[in-house]
């Protein structure tokens, strides 16, 4: 007994470290940030997949024989870019055709890709984002084996 009537100095908290309770909850609070930084990572990678696979697409689209393989080739040559960079989901090509396969015709190739969503706490679950690209080539003008002159817009 001390000299106030009360407890001993061994039996009292003072001392007592406050706010344990905190760490788990601050924990929890890192794992959802590291999750939400790696969906959002994920998604840039993703973008830059498919602006190389846009760009690829339009390439091939131009640089084929004829109008009729133009649009298979460049849809292939849009998978295979998105698998080289590591993204072997379904790849959605579309191409704005010009009304024939002349030199100088603008072709557009359009890419899009699914990237699939953590599901974060208290979010809930995203579901998947969708992320597209696009790029624009021209036929050339002076190439072999397309019939006409070249005539270019400026």
């Amino acid at each position: 007994m001390n000299g106030d009537g009360g407890a001993s100095p061994a039996s009292n908290e003072r001392g007592q470290v406050a706010g344990i309770e905190a760490l788990p909850f601050g924990l929890l609070i890192f794992v959802v940030g590291a999750l939400l930084v790696a969906s959002a990572w994920a998604v840039i990678d993703t973008k830059l997949a498919a602006v190389s696979a846009a760009r690829e697409a339009a390439r091939t689209y131009v640089e084929a024989d004829s109008a009729t393989e133009a649009a298979a080739a460049g849809a292939a040559a849009a998978e295979e870019a998105m698998a080289n960079h590591g993204r072997h989901g379904e790849v959605t090509t579309a191409f704005d055709e010009p009304a024939s396969f002349t030199r100088c015709a603008q072709v557009i190739a359009r890419v899009s890709y699914e990237v699939p969503a953590v599901p974060l706490p208290w979010i809930g679950g995203l579901g998947s984002i969708t992320v597209a690209s696009r790029h624009a080539e021209r036929i050339d003008p002076f190439r072999d084996g397309i019939a006409g002159t070249a005539e270019c817009p400026p």
